[in-house]
């Protein structure tokens, strides 16, 4: 089964599907998939789950759609991903973590306002408690703790798979050349490019939000998120 990183729920190669709608389908075959308070790795899979979960992905495959595209968030799963389908790639779209954490405020489905004991992602660790605390438990300071550690739980799990497997992009250049990172994906996935998807490719813009976060925070949000994700945004070239 090759193919990118992107959820599936049976039609997802004849339609759009929406946020959230594929997940209810890797819990019926994939218990935890979905919610899982740590980052899924190959010591997770049971033999029932690579046994019975490329049977039904392989249900959803045609004679002419014979790529599976599957878009995951969150948690990496790539450990996991990559020990019940072995021939799988991974793609992943790195974007800059003050953007992340703007958008984690202004979606309905962020469970950082219930508090760190709530919110899903494991249990604080005191170095990033201590961090929290220092910011007044600012939930603008939880949200850019959340992206650095699902950033690190990716550079952790990248490491289990080769080179050949692993190809990452960045969401600006995606945004700004559509047509020429989408020419890595295809040969990234051994896909065939056609003069066809180059046309239907072009009538879409993808646009930059990357900025919006300084029209949406206040300047001392803004720098307490450079505070807590300076590191991070040197490492990945975004300060």
């Amino acid at each position: 089964m090759k193919g990118l990183d992107y959820p599936v729920v049976g039609e997802l190669l004849k339609r759009r599907v929406q946020p959230g709608e594929s997940y209810p389908f890797w819990e019926h075959h994939c218990k935890g998939f979905s919610a899982p308070y740590r980052d899924l790795v190959a010591a997770d899979v049971t033999d029932k789950t690579k046994k019975h979960l490329p049977l039904m992905m392989a249900r959803i495959l045609t004679e002419k759609r014979d790529r599976l595209l599957l878009k995951i968030t969150g948690w990496p799963r790539i450990g996991f991903l990559s020990e019940i389908f072995e021939d799988a790639r991974f793609i992943h779209v790195m974007r800059d973590g003050r953007a992340v954490a703007n958008s984690m405020l202004n979606v309905y489905f962020w469970r950082g306002w219930k508090g760190p004991q709530n919110w899903g992602w494991g249990e604080l660790l005191p170095d990033q408690r201590k961090e929290w605390n220092e910011h007044g438990q600012s939930f603008v300071v939880l949200a850019a703790i959340q992206w650095k550690i699902l950033m690190d739980a990716m550079e952790d799990a990248k490491r289990t798979v080769s080179s050949q497997k692993f190809l990452e992009i960045r969401y600006e250049n995606l945004c700004s050349d559509p047509i020429g990172q989408f020419q890595k994906v295809t040969q990234f996935c051994e896909l065939k490019w056609t003069d066809g998807f180059e046309r239907q490719l072009g009538k879409y813009q993808p646009k930059n939000t990357n900025e919006k976060f300084k029209h949406d925070l206040t300047p001392k949000q803004q720098r307490d998120l450079e505070e807590v994700l300076g590191n991070h945004l040197m490492r990945y070239g975004y300060l």
